[in-house]
């Protein structure tokens, strides 16, 4: 089963930087939804992969993640 996790940061340049961090990382580009309006990042990822990606998200001090 598949989990959305999604995070919002301060900056458009932040939002760039994470979703780049997520690729080099091998998440792949589908998985990633990139909003630069509202500076939110959401990753489909399966149960087993969620504490990986909250791990790459809180890198990026994110604002507000769930």
């Amino acid at each position: 089963m598949l989990k959305t996790i999604t995070a919002n940061y301060d900056s458009k340049i932040t939002v760039a930087n994470v979703v780049d961090d997520m690729v080099n990382n091998g998440i792949p580009r589908d998985d990633i939804y990139r909003d630069d309006t509202g500076m939110q990042v959401k990753v489909m990822v399966p149960e087993t992969g969620v504490q990986g990606i909250r791990e790459l998200l809180q890198r990026h001090r994110p604002t507000n993640m769930n």
